[in-house]
């Protein structure tokens, strides 16, 4: 076979994979390059590998087919780096910067690369919807329209803009999302976008939080969170810490003793809580003296001036009793799992591995704090680790039964 004929050979492989990873053919397209190292056939490696799970080895392949393009080959060096931020998406490295897949998203739209250019701001968006960054999040999906590209592209966009919208309570615009999501997903035809799909669908109609009002305990799906949420009801919500009613929100997530203190008077409205009671839920003793006493009733005056507009906090001869303004009923949210490590939890169900850095940028807390709660979870066999050292990732079993979508980091406004 002469040279021209050999390197065509080699192009109609390289085409070939291609076409059967666009299929869903993992195993096929690895046949075809299995065994070649030139960049073309490594940056396929890559990609199959990333979809075989094999993240580490497919982020090296990606590495050395970027490396192996040439200057004149700025496009597929640009499709690696796209690759490769996907990957690192996976791997739950969240902390890298922007700038390389921001310029490599500008150089495929200047070749008209569409399809591969609307990645970009995908992995940018789903990096940020993990953060809890759901206003930056929803920033960068509005400037996505993946309309007319490819079906599977399409899917990712609308499960991104699903996953936004549940995050926000938006139970209707979730709704259509998805089933946008779904009809993409089958013309695509790939069974692992299609599964991701219908396991998004299950948070709809799965426990999202428990309701606690006047002794009684209701378990509530989303759609009727969002109702509870946007009625005229006093809800103190336990999976977002804060309170409101209506559109009127009070975040309270980096006031924990407040929180604590209007979450208790709350559960035992229509009656008093007692003063040692309020004294062990916000500050954690059972053997109270006249300093806590003293704290106490500071505490509880920056609390009734928080929520002057919507309730009353008056002093009884046992403790303290909310009185909501207007004839409101008082209700706690509180979530599906208890626990200072619910949070914690509900990230590390979505099944991927995480670092401890990561864990600790989507929660913004201290490594050390989240180190140290990792350790009591794996002590209690809800967690395990595995490699070692700067390679140590977290694993957990998904949270079956219910939906974690409310334990969910969100980013914090100023109080």
């Amino acid at each position: 076979m002469s040279a021209a004929a050999t390197l065509a050979a080699m192009d109609s492989l390289i085409a070939a994979a291609g076409r059967a990873l666009a299929a869903g053919d993992t195993l096929g397209a690895l046949k075809r390059v299995a065994l070649r190292n030139d960049p073309p056939a490594l940056a396929l490696r890559g990609i199959a590998m990333a979809r075989l799970g094999e993240l580490v080895r497919a982020r090296e392949l990606l590495r050395r087919a970027a490396r192996g393009f040439g200057a004149h080959e700025e496009l597929a060096r640009a499709r690696c780096v796209v690759a490769e931020a996907e990957v690192a998406l996976a791997m739950r490295e969240l902390g890298h910067a922007t700038r390389a897949l921001t310029a490599a998203a500008a150089a495929l739209e200047a070749r008209a690369d569409r399809a591969n250019a609307l990645q970009a701001p995908l992995i940018v968006a789903r990096r940020l919807l993990l953060l809890g960054r759901l206003d930056e999040a929803s920033a960068v999906l509005a400037q996505v329209d993946a309309r007319g590209g490819p079906p599977a592209l399409l899917a990712v966009a609308e499960l991104a803009a699903a996953e936004l919208a549940l995050r926000s309570l938006d139970v209707d615009a979730a709704q259509a999302a998805l089933g946008r999501a779904r009809t993409a997903a089958e013309r695509a035809g790939l069974p692992a976008l299609l599964a991701e799909v219908l396991q998004a669908h299950t948070a709809l109609e799965s426990p999202a939080a428990r309701r606690l009002a006047n002794g009684s305990e209701e378990a509530l799906r989303l759609p009727q969170v969002a109702a509870l949420r946007a009625s005229g009801t006093l809800v103190i919500d336990a999976c977002r810490h804060g309170l409101g009613t209506g559109t009127a929100w009070l975040p309270l997530a980096r006031r924990p003793i407040l929180f604590a203190l209007a979450r208790a008077l709350a559960e035992a409205w229509p009656a008093d809580a007692g003063r040692e009671a309020l004294i062990e839920k916000a500050f954690r003793t059972r053997q109270p003296d006249e300093t806590h006493r003293a704290r106490l009733r500071v505490e509880i005056g920056r609390l009734r001036r928080l929520v002057a507009g919507w309730a009353g906090i008056e002093a009884t001869a046992r403790g303290f009793a909310l009185k909501p303004h207007d004839g409101r009923s008082v209700v706690v949210l509180a979530p599906p799992v208890d626990g200072e490590q619910a949070s914690l939890l509900a990230l590390l169900a979505d099944g991927a591995a995480w670092s401890t850095s990561a864990l600790a940028l989507a929660l913004g807390d201290s490594q050390r704090t989240v180190q140290r709660a990792l350790a009591e979870l794996e002590a209690a066999g809800r967690v395990r680790s595995v490699g070692r050292a700067r390679a140590q990732r977290w694993l957990a079993k998904p949270l079956a039964g219910f939906t974690t979508i409310l334990l969910l980091p969100a980013a914090l406004p100023p109080e």
